[in-house]
């Protein structure tokens, strides 16, 4: 026997490490070639040497430089050389090279391989073997008209292929004769790219077909034994997929047809090696057909040795050394000692994007954690972290093999496998290939050829959540360039952090004092009933603090965090019990603590009610838009507010953007179903004195306050979300509420302008029960009025609160230092502004808009901006602003400052304009307002030409410099 002591592995990649691994238990030398493309690939390193080839050569090229090879292989002195697959495997004048170089060629000898490399003399074999075949026909001549003559002696449907060579290339299903031209010259051009060779030859389609290959090992000394077949049905384009061992079709009598089928062909050739024997089989009649041979180890070669233990590489080194089949130095035992153990399927992770009709991605491997397990086995090529792929070669990564002792144990282990990898930096098949092997035609086994093509549902892949990187991103991100929320800001000062050093000794004598009786005592008490009615005949007013929810909203865009409250949390319950309420969520909490702050409002809800058992929590409702900016479902919103309630809000502050009634009912109803209190609010824009602007009169806030009480309400609220209620109106509307209702009457307004402190002691005086305010530092400016303001101007008189002073004093120096921490997100505004009267602004808005303005570029175009909110609201018909409608409000007004567009050209029906998404969906109604409440005119030109749903007369214009825009509206 020959003793192999070094071998070159003339190929690369995922082969190539595979042969080096069987070479090195072998104790052989191993010596890798690589392409200067190839430099950095794992194979060069996994070998005892290696050598550039090919240099100054295509990177496919480099690897088909016999001479190359054949130099490196002498002056590295190997004994043998191994082909692998592709490239040069089936080149009969490679080996030829190797022979007259002296180097043993690790395969079938070069006639073998010239009989069965061509595709004619191969089915010749077969025939004169007895070996059924596919009716075809011989190489195809030039001849078109001799061509449509053979096709049509055979018959339709038809399957073009090429003479020399596999994997697909040069194939072509015909189904007429009209296609028979454009066909034949495409796949002769692809046939002599790949194999330097254009003969082409056709053969009759089976239209539902199985592939199944049968591999065999054949020594120099004659003897030749099968290891059973793999099914290879499952491909795509003619390449295999996913390929399984033994077959799950067959039974024994089909199985040892098969086989003995390959054995007599290759017997007839002299066959030695590995190789592979391929049938197709008519899935309806179970007929099997020769295909090809393939004079090589083959991809899938790995399912083989997983269910018959025997390894198919180390057996080809050992047959070349002169080892027989039979004999213990072989490695392979004689046919009857060969058994089938179990099942096994192979898997082909590679970097194409199956979303992109899997076109291959390249890039560098930004992270890679493979598969592993019992019965997982992985043969992969440039496969780790940090890797590069390149465009150069095939894209397969890595082949993933399970073995089950059934198939479904092996189906459900390669599940599992696939699930497990986590490649990163490149798209990769891993979801679809998922799909494939959970698919139930494949898991039982009735998949034909034709099952991707067949099964689009196969496509419909969940991208992966990449979470760990994006977060690594975003702390190296932050770590290095700070938080992207800050860019541009100026950061808190550091003389004094948000909770942890204001120096704040509370007045309570401990925490462990007992906490006292307070509002949500006596709600349990009285029921929401008798608590209205509590709070109409209360002599003294009744106080809600907002701090924990508007103030913030207002002041610092709702950037209030969880951890800056809960430590003033149990100081409320024991020395604010007085109060009527703490206004602690809904409006924008949900949508700034779960984006921006990352926190979970309900985990706030929860801390808080913890710490503060005895006062009432408040919280905004926007009716049929709950907590979010659409219309929601009815049965979504109650079941919200039955959470709500359960969860520990008391008091539900009930809105709607259009003050329409109809749209509260069913979160009123759903309110009222969960025991708590509803308020119902009245949202108050214009002004009740402004004879211009008489849509909203005292009339109109009555009727509405009626409706609201015949809903169900327990409480009348008064919202003033711009803080434009003057003294005198508050005074009128509160009286008339009083005078005309039965229920209590809630105020709440935004010191915006600086006077809204004025309109809160008219309300009180006027008799409403109960006011808003928050705590003095963080009060003013386009949060609530001063609740220390409040209490200093009603000491001493019959409506004086249940709160004091001094009792508040130490609130107000813990906000002080909190709102500090949250400085970068304080709008620049350092006084009240009467400016409010003119764009009527809600506070809870202002601050948003200006961070909107300030990401766009638009900061220093503030006054444009308000001008332009005004003039929306006339364009959209002098309507309610307050969340939803205000967002669209100030999204038109921003829209209109970025494109430089006046209310003219917005009305100018010539004039095209692709309005902001929010204004759209308004006006379809779809964030559940009514559409009726804005003109025709506007509503047409937003839709683009749709029929417009009504027309609601009497709509406002702008009243500034808006001539050109009214005879717009007017033609």
């Amino acid at each position: 026997m020959k003793n192999i002591r070094s071998l070159l592995v003339a190929n690369r990649s995922e082969i190539a490490i595979r042969v080096m691994r069987a070479a090195a238990e072998l104790g052989i030398r191993t010596v890798a070639i690589y392409a200067r493309e190839d430099r950095f690939a794992l194979h060069r390193f996994k070998a005892d040497e290696s050598y550039l080839v090919g240099a100054g050569k295509t990177p496919i090229q480099a690897y088909l430089d016999i001479g190359d090879i054949l130099r490196i292989a002498r002056e590295a002195g190997v004994d043998a050389i191994h082909p692998g697959y592709g490239f040069l495997s089936e080149n009969p004048d490679f080996a030829d090279a190797c022979a007259a170089a002296g180097i043993e060629f690790i395969g079938p000898s070069p006639d073998v391989m010239r009989t069965l490399g061509n595709k004619v003399a191969a089915r010749n074999a077969a025939i004169a073997a007895d070996v059924p075949v596919i009716p075809a026909t011989g190489a195809l001549p030039d001849d078109l008209d001799a061509v449509k003559a053979q096709a049509a002696a055979i018959g339709y449907p038809l399957m073009l292929k090429a003479s020399w060579g596999g994997g697909g290339r040069g194939m072509r299903a015909i189904d007429r004769e009209d296609e028979l031209a454009a066909a034949i010259a495409a796949a002769r051009r692809e046939a002599k790219a790949a194999f330097g060779n254009d003969e082409v030859y056709l053969e009759k389609r089976i239209v539902r077909a199985r592939h199944v290959e049968v591999q065999v090992l054949g020594d120099t000394h004659g003897q030749l034994v099968h290891l059973f077949e793999r099914d290879c049905s499952v491909q795509r384009r003619n390449q295999k997929v996913v390929e399984r061992a033994p077959a799950p079709y067959l039974d024994d009598a089909r199985r040892a047809a098969l086989c003995e089928a390959a054995l007599r062909l290759c017997r007839s050739v002299g066959y030695t090696h590995a190789g592979t024997v391929e049938f197709l089989m008519d899935a309806d009649s179970g007929a099997f057909y020769f295909i090809e041979v393939n004079p090589r180890i083959q991809v899938e070669h790995t399912v083989t040795e997983e269910v018959t233990g025997i390894d198919i590489v180390k057996a080809q080194i050992h047959i070349s050394e002169g080892a027989r089949i039979g004999d213990a130095a072989c490695g392979v035992p004689a046919q009857a000692g060969i058994r089938l153990n179990g099942h096994a399927l192979q898997c082909r992770v590679t970097t194409e994007d199956p979303d992109k009709s899997f076109a291959p991605d390249y890039g560098k491997l930004g992270a890679y954690r493979s598969a592993a397990g019992f019965g997982i086995r992985l043969d992969a090529g440039t496969a780790y972290t940090g890797a590069v792929i390149t465009p150069y070669y095939d894209s397969l990564l890595v082949k993933v093999t399970a073995w089950g002792r059934e198939p479904a144990e092996a189906a459900q282990r390669m599940d599992r496998a696939l699930r497990e990898f986590r490649i990163r930096g490149v798209a990769t098949n891993l979801a679809f290939l998922e799909n494939v092997v959970g698919h139930p035609s494949f898991r039982d086994g009735s998949c034909t050829t034709r099952f991707i093509d067949e099964t689009p549902e196969l496509l419909a892949t969940t991208p992966r959540q990449d979470r760990a990187t994006r977060m690594l991103e975003f702390i190296g991100e932050v770590v290095v360039n700070g938080n992207p929320e800050m860019k541009g800001r100026q950061p808190a000062p550091a003389a004094q952090a948000a909770h942890g050093d204001t120096g704040l000794i509370w007045p309570a004598a401990s925490l462990d004092a007992p906490i006292p009786a307070g509002s949500r005592d006596l709600l349990r008490e009285l029921g929401p009933a008798g608590f209205a009615a509590w709070m109409r005949q209360q002599q003294a007013v009744l106080l809600t603090d907002t701090t924990l929810r508007d103030a913030h909203q207002s002041l610092f865009a709702t950037r209030m965090r969880t951890a800056d409250m809960l430590p003033a949390a149990p100081h409320y319950a024991r020395e604010l019990a007085g109060l009527l309420s703490l206004e602690c969520w809904g409006g924008a909490t949900f949508d700034v603590a779960m984006r921006f702050l990352k926190e979970d409002p309900w985990q706030r809800l929860a801390q808080l009610r913890e710490r503060v058992p005895n006062i009432l929590f408040q919280m905004l409702l926007r009716a049929s838009n709950a907590v979010g900016y659409t219309n929601y479902p009815d049965n979504v919103v109650r079941f919200f507010v039955q959470r709500a309630a359960a969860e520990g809000i008391d008091l539900f502050r009930v809105f709607d953007s259009l003050n329409n009634a109809g749209n509260m009912r069913v979160a009123m109803d759903a309110v009222n179903e969960s025991g708590a209190l509803c308020e119902a609010a009245l949202c108050y824009t214009g002004d009740l004195f402004d004879a211009r602007r008489d849509k909203y009169s005292l009339k109109y806030y009555v009727d509405l306050a009626r409706q609201f009480e015949r809903a169900g309400a327990h409480i009348l609220g008064i919202k003033d979300m711009a803080g434009i209620c003057r003294p005198r109106a508050v005074s009128a509307l509160v009286k008339a509420l009083r005078e005309e209702t039965g229920l209590p009457v809630h105020f709440h307004t935004h010191d915006t302008s600086g006077a809204s402190a004025a309109s809160v002691l008219a309300a009180i005086e006027a008799g409403a029960d109960a006011v808003d305010g928050a705590m003095d530092a963080m009060s003013g400016l386009t949060s609530q009025p001063s609740l220390g303001a409040i209490v200093a101007a009603l000491e001493g008189s019959e409506r004086a609160p249940d709160v004091t002073l001094d009792q508040i004093r130490p609130f107000s120096h813990y906000w002080e230092g909190v709102r500090r921490h949250y400085a970068p997100f304080e709008a620049d505004m350092r006084a009240g502004t009467a400016d409010v009267y003119r764009h009527e602004m809600p506070g809870g808005q202002y601050t948003n808009l200006r961070e909107q303005a300030r990401a766009m570029g638009l900061e220093h175009r503030w006054d444009a901006i308000a001008q332009a909110y005004a003039d929306v609201n006339m364009l959209f018909g002098d309507i309610v602003k307050v969340t939803p409608t205000s967002k669209v409000v100030g999204d038109m007004a921003i829209f209109m400052v970025a494109n430089e567009l006046t209310p003219a050209d917005v009305l100018n029906p010539a004039r095209e304009i692709a309005f902001p998404e929010s204004v759209v969906q308004l006006m379809r109604g779809e964030l559940g307002l009514p559409p009726d409440g804005f003109p025709l005119a506007l509503q047409r030109k937003v839709l683009k030409g749709q029929p417009a749903l009504t027309e609601r007369p009497g709509a406002v214009l702008p009243p500034a410099d808006l001539d050109a825009a009214r005879a717009a509206a007017s033609a």
